[in-house]
């Protein structure tokens, strides 16, 4: 065996009609090694179909590890259980953009420049409030950050202070632009920060007023969700502002196209279906045991939202913690919607039907329960989520425009259309 490029000293050969091709393995530190498919249709004129890109590794990254099978999730080679018990959420951003856990200095001038840049342009308010109110939020986030992108010192995707004041500026007005969205579609006053509540506090008070308690047990709640949604390796959004990046669009842009692609129901959207999917069982009577059936039995528009996992094929990591904090938060709220998902969960866990397909509870299922205990309206879910990821997408970035090999994201398809034809005049036809 000759050694590939990567330094490996494997290589995979590929069979196809008309000969055989040589081809490097790229070596994973943990989990599936790659075949670097780069040289194959120069030497063969064949291309692979993988739709959905479901075995297809569109980059190497270094800042998080999924094994789905055993219910791994690390970022950066430390364990979510251990972020989730030890760390906080600004503290795994700052691990997840620089790649190393800061000490205690780096933590609080880093938590200290967030915070400094918490104050939205002057022009955001009208922009907000140009939308109907009952705009869906992600469209109004998603124009709020573009706005950010508009104009300022911190547009040049080569200098690297300019990108450190997009990366504060984005995960400082996050939740300020998130608060104004939500208190504009309410018909209330936007809410000016506060720094000195911290990240989750001054959140939490801008979104619900100056008479909302603030209680050590809902910053620990919220801090927690938004870490476990920090990053999640190439999912459809973090792909999708690599996409954008590859392209050599700014920090702000390359965002935007991730919360657009955080919108949908299959991604972003699923705590939210969670919930309205609780809702409709309550409405009909409350019977979780029956409801499975009609999963079971294929019933027309019976869904099962919040299990199973496009990765995971055991029990999604973060659900369990999230699970604690669910039973602690809710349990002295008798929230019907929070016994009703405990039933759901325990029939899929004790029934073959589920299990078999490796149906159990992911990290929605739990999510939009506590959001909805701290009295976040359903729609703003998914802002949430956008939130929780933006240190993720931010990483992704950054750690694309800094690696060398990168190259302008062009997918190749597999032509299934008319061959050649001729074009006949409309008059004619």
């Amino acid at each position: 065996m000759t050694a590939g490029s990567n330094g490996s000293d494997r290589n995979a050969t590929l069979s196809y009609p008309g000969g055989e091709l040589e081809l490097d393995v790229v070596d994973a530190t943990c989990g599936s090694d790659a075949v670097q498919l780069g040289p194959m249709l120069a030497k063969t004129g064949m291309t692979t179909l993988d739709v959905g890109f479901v075995n297809t590794s569109s980059c190497t990254s270094a800042i998080t590890y999924i094994d789905g099978g055993q219910g791994i999730l690390r970022h950066r080679g430390y364990p979510i259980e251990e972020l989730a018990e030890k760390s906080s959420f600004l503290e795994t951003s700052y691990l997840l953009i620089y790649g190393e856990d800061p000490t205690e200095a780096q933590l609080t001038e880093f938590t200290e420049k967030v915070m400094g840049q918490v104050e939205l342009p002057a022009q955001m308010t009208p922009l907000l409030q140009a939308f109907p109110q009952d705009t869906h939020p992600m469209p109004v986030f998603s124009a709020g950050v573009s706005l950010f992108g508009t104009h300022g010192d911190d547009l040049d995707i080569d200098d690297p202070k300019a990108v450190d004041m997009a990366t504060a500026r984005l995960l400082g007005r996050g939740p300020t632009l998130a608060a104004a969205t939500q208190r504009i579609r309410a018909g209330k006053d936007t809410v000016a920060p506060d720094s000195s509540l911290g990240y989750v506090g001054n959140f939490l008070r801008m979104t619900f007023g100056e008479d909302y308690e603030i209680t050590d047990e809902v910053v620990k709640a919220l801090d927690m969700l938004l870490l476990l949604h920090s990053d999640h390796e190439q999912n459809c959004s973090t792909s999708t502002v690599r996409m954008v990046g590859s392209s050599e669009a700014p920090l702000y842009a390359s965002i935007t196209g991730g919360i657009n692609a955080l919108y949908g129901p299959l991604h972003g959207g699923a705590n939210q279906a969670v919930l309205e999917m609780l809702e409709r069982i309550q409405a009909e009577g409350g019977d979780a045991t029956d409801y499975m059936d009609r999963v079971k039995n294929k019933v027309d528009g019976v869904k099962l939202m919040g299990f199973g996992h496009r990765v995971y094929k055991s029990y999604d990591p973060r659900a369990k913690i999230a699970k604690k904090h669910a039973d602690a938060l809710l349990s002295n709220s008798n929230d019907p919607l929070l016994e009703i998902a405990l039933k759901l969960e325990e029939t899929a866990l004790a029934d073959d039907y589920f299990v078999e397909r490796k149906l159990y509870p992911n990290v929605d299922f739990y999510t939009g329960l506590i959001y909805r205990a701290m009295g976040f309206p359903t729609e703003m879910f998914t802002v949430l989520f956008a939130l929780g990821r933006m240190p993720g997408w931010i990483a992704h970035w950054r750690e694309m425009r800094e690696d060398p090999t990168t190259k302008i994201n062009r997918p190749r398809q597999v032509y299934t259309g008319h061959d050649e034809r001729s074009f006949t005049p409309i008059s004619e036809r």
